[in-house]
């Protein structure tokens, strides 16, 4: 470990200072603070070590051009003797920057933001030495918003992942990252917070929250400790001007290395899932049902076919513990149940009935609706996903939902809409995107699809 007070702990160096700058009278010129032999107490030495590994990202992404909808009116376009086939403004490429911190020098690993790198077609990794690399996503994770890139791994520096376990409010903490895109920049604080959540809706949420500068750009940048090792990877700011007001939140480095570890084996995170429905417990619960206990996330539902249901648990249950560790809370249990992948065992310690008890189960998997791309060149632009629970045509029609269409694209000038429903390709009923795949990759020729478009049914062909 680099010593960062080169002679004496920084507290002790902390001490002298205050006590030198007593004992100087009122109005006299205060010299600069001073260690023990006249060194000055710096973070450069370990800042040197560190900062290489900290990376700039520069993402390009299509940005769509706002059209006029009257264009894609048929109706209005032959009013109008205007061409069948509404000639889209190209999309103009839109540039935005971020920062990353290099893992795994070996592997040319780089943690950043899910939201950074979102939708970018393409990815540069810059190095504090000016190098450049086009970098792979390898994965990337909205629930959490980590997400992994990797590069060629020539001569890199990468930082060591310390333990965000053992972070306490008032430890000092540095937040390296591009700002503003204007290039490395450190700046320090100390930890505010530990377990925030609220910023991301839906999201697994235990942020670390930091007086230490983050400003816009800074997002993916490294949180480190005094003795260089990588704790949070910075994500979000509260800064109601867009400017920082000394709330910066990161996420710890546990839960980045859980995401990033099954990002490199699936390319996904395949959360785990117990399959109940849980709330806080507290003292006024804890007196209602007579349970003498400090924390835990009590059940108030348990699914019908899930793994809580094979392993005995049942409505009333506080789960106090996982795998040996307590459980603070339901967003606690949530973290550590979502952060855990599916088909691996967990232990759960339970009090019911003012009885201590332990069940194990293997968890499911969280079902996700599936995302795709248009699996054909001839529906290229356009993304699709399953029709699930919370959609409206959920439980009515069996289809496709198209989520976006890029305009210009080849789906757009098929007709596809964002909204529309596939039914069918060439008369074969779909229910799903696997389904829609495999119709587009064995279909030659000239494609049919049966579309819903609100309440009317169409055809259309796709050449």
């Amino acid at each position: 470990m680099t010593p960062l007070l080169r002679t004496v702990p920084r507290r002790m160096a902390a001490v002298l200072v205050l006590i030198f700058l007593a004992i100087v009278p009122a109005g006299a010129q205060s010299p600069a603070p001073f260690g023990v032999d006249g060194q000055l107490p710096t973070l450069a030495p370990v800042l040197e070590e560190v900062t290489p590994a900290v990376v700039n990202i520069s993402v390009t992404a299509p940005a769509a051009q706002e059209t006029n909808p009257l264009l894609n009116d048929p109706f209005f376009r032959r009013f109008f003797d205007l061409p069948d086939m509404p000639d889209f403004p190209q999309a103009r490429p839109r540039l935005s920057a971020g920062s990353g911190v290099i893992v795994d020098a070996d592997e040319g690993y780089v943690l950043t933001n899910h939201h950074v790198v979102e939708n970018g077609s393409e990815i540069t990794v810059t190095l504090t030495d000016r190098r450049r690399f086009e970098a792979e996503l390898v994965g990337s994770d909205p629930e959490t918003d980590i997400a992994l890139l990797r590069i060629e791994p020539d001569n890199l520096t990468a930082l060591e992942l310390g333990d965000s376990e053992a972070l306490r409010v008032g430890d000092y903490v540095v937040a390296i990252g591009n700002p503003f895109g204007l290039g490395q920049t450190v700046t320090s604080g100390i930890v505010s917070a530990l377990g925030r959540g609220g910023l991301i809706a839906e999201g697994y949420e235990d942020f670390i929250q930091t007086d230490a500068s983050i400003n816009p750009g800074n997002s993916g940048g490294a949180l480190i400790t005094l003795d260089g090792r990588l704790v949070g990877i910075n994500t979000a700011i509260i800064a109601p001007a867009g400017g920082n007001v000394g709330i910066g939140f990161a996420v710890p480095s546990d839960m980045a290395r859980a995401v990033m570890e099954q990002l490199i084996e699936f390319g996904e995170v395949r959360r785990g899932r117990l399959g109940v429905m849980i709330q806080d417990f507290t003292p006024d619960l804890a007196e209602a049902l007579g349970v003498d206990a400090a924390a835990g996330a009590i059940v108030s539902q348990v699914e019908p076919g899930t793994p809580a249901e094979e392993a005995g648990l049942q409505a009333g249950d506080l789960i106090v513990a996982v795998n040996g560790q307590p459980v603070d809370g339901s967003t606690d249990l949530r973290n550590r149940i979502g952060l855990t992948r599916a088909g691996e065992r967990v232990r759960l310690d339970v009090i019911r009935d003012g009885e201590r008890l332990t069940v194990a189960t293997a968890l499911g998997e969280v079902e996700r609706p599936r995302l795709a791309m248009g699996g054909s060149d001839r529906l290229d632009g356009a993304t699709f996903r399953d029709i699930v629970r919370g959609d409206p045509q959920f439980g009515e029609i069996d289809g496709v939902l198209v989520t976006s269409v890029q305009p210009g694209s080849a789906a757009a000038r098929a007709g596809l809409r964002a909204g529309d429903v596939i039914l069918a390709v060439n008369q074969a009923p779909i229910g799903s995107v696997r389904e829609l795949d495999e119709r587009l990759e064995r279909a030659t020729g000239a494609l049919a699809l049966t579309v819903q478009r609100g309440s009317a049914r169409l055809f259309i062909v796709v050449r």
